[in-house]
C-alpha cells in the first residue's frame, strides 16, 4: 500500500522563502561592490544610479501591467514617494556618489552602522520596542568583525573630505528610515508595486542630483565600457528586481533590525568573492574577521527562537547564583 505524501506546511513554504530572500540580499548584495565599481568607472554616480533603477524600475512596471491594468491601486503613493526618495535615491546615490572622495573602507563602516541606525530610529520613532541585549551584544560583535575586515584590507587609508563624510552620513540614514517606512507602508500584498514606484522615484531624484552635481556635462557616453554595460544590468537584475524585492519583501515578514544585517554580512561575501574572483590573499585574522560577523548577526537573527530563549534565560540563572 502507497503511503501518502504528508504535504509541505504554509509555515515550512514561508521559512523558506524567508531563509532564500535572506540569501538574496546577504550574497548578491555583497556581491553588487565589485559591480559598481565597473559602472562608476564607466559613468558618474548619479547618471548610473538612475540607468540601473530607471530600468529596473521600468521592467518591473511593465510586468506588473501586463499582470494588471492598475499596478499602484491600493499603494500608499505619498509613502512609495518618500521611501523611494530615502532607500534608491538618498541611500544608494549619496553612497556611490561619496566614494568619489573617501576611501572605500570608510564607506564600509558608514553602510556596517544600518542595522545599529535601525535598531535606535526603530526603538525611538516606530516600534517603541527596546533592542534586547542579545540584539545590541551581537551588533556589537559583528560591528567588529567588519571593523577588522575593514583594517585587514587596509582600505582605510588616504582622505576623507568632509563633504564626502556628511554624504555618507546622510546616505545612511536616509536608508535606515526608509527601511522602517517602508515596513510600516507596505504590506505583502503591494510590495512588488511598492518596489516598482520607490525604484522609479529613486531614479527621478539621482536623475535631480545628477543635474544638481553637473554631471551630465563631463559625461561621455563613449566612455562607456562593456564592463560598465554588463555591470549596470548586472545591478537591475540582480541588485535590483532580485535583491531589492528580496529586501523590501522581507520587511512585510521580519523585524527591520533583523532585515538590515544584511549590511553586516555585505563585506564578507566582498571579501570572498575579492578572493575568489581577484585573486585577493585571505589570512586567518581575515577568517577570524568574518565568523565574528556571523556569529553576531546570528545572535540578531536567531534570538527569538526557543532554544536561543532558554540558553539565554539559564545562563541569566546562573549568573544569578
Amino acid at each position: 500500500m502507497q503511503q501518502a505524501v504528508e504535504p509541505v506546511s504554509s509555515g515550512a513554504r514561508l521559512s523558506l522563502a524567508v531563509l532564500a530572500a535572506f540569501a538574496g540580499i546577504y550574497i548578491i548584495w555583497g556581491t553588487t561592490y565589485l559591480a559598481i565599481a565597473f559602472a562608476i568607472h564607466s559613468m558618474p554616480p548619479f547618471i548610473s544610479g538612475v540607468a540601473r533603477f530607471a530600468l529596473a524600475g521600468g521592467v518591473m512596471y511593465a510586468w506588473l501591467r501586463a499582470r494588471n491594468p492598475h499596478p499602484f491601486a491600493g499603494v500608499n503613493i505619498p509613502m512609495m514617494a518618500l521611501s523611494g526618495v530615502l532607500l534608491s535615491g538618498v541611500g544608494n546615490g549619496f553612497v556611490l556618489w561619496a566614494q568619489q572622495g573617501i576611501p572605500s573602507g570608510i564607506a564600509a563602516l558608514f553602510v556596517a552602522a544600518v542595522p545599529v541606525l535601525v535598531l535606535i530610529f526603530d526603538w525611538a520613532f516606530f516600534s517603541k520596542r527596546a533592542p534586547t541585549k542579545q540584539a545590541l551584544l551581537g551588533i556589537a560583535v559583528a560591528v567588529a568583525g567588519v571593523v577588522t575586515i575593514v583594517m585587514h584590507t587596509r582600505t582605510l587609508s588616504g582622505n576623507a573630505h568632509p563633504l564626502y563624510v556628511l554624504a555618507m552620513f546622510v546616505a545612511t540614514t536616509g536608508w535606515s528610515l526608509g527601511t522602517l517606512l517602508q515596513k510600516r507602508s507596505a504590506n505583502s500584498g503591494t510590495v512588488l508595486s511598492f518596489t516598482c514606484g520607490q525604484m522609479l522615484f529613486g531614479a527621478a531624484f539621482q536623475l535631480l542630483m545628477s543635474v544638481v552635481t553637473g554631471e551630465w556635462a563631463r559625461f561621455d557616453p563613449s566612455a562607456i565600457s562593456i564592463q560598465g554595460v554588463l555591470a549596470i544590468l548586472y545591478l537591475v537584475v540582480f541588485g535590483s528586481i532580485i535583491a531589492l524585492n528580496a529586501y523590501l519583501w522581507l520587511l512585510t515578514r521580519v523585524p527591520a533590525p533583523k532585515v538590515a544585517t544584511y549590511a553586516l554580512v555585505n563585506p564578507v561575501v566582498a571579501l570572498i568573492l575579492g578572493s575568489v574572483v581577484l585573486g585577493e590573499r585571505v589570512t586567518p585574522l581575515a577568517i577570524v574577521a568574518a565568523l565574528l560577523v556571523l556569529f553576531g548577526v546570528a545572535m540578531i537573527v536567531f534570538q527569538d527562537l526557543p532554544l536561543v530563549r532558554t540558553l539565554t534565560s539559564r545562563n541569566r540563572r546562573q549568573l544569578s547564583r
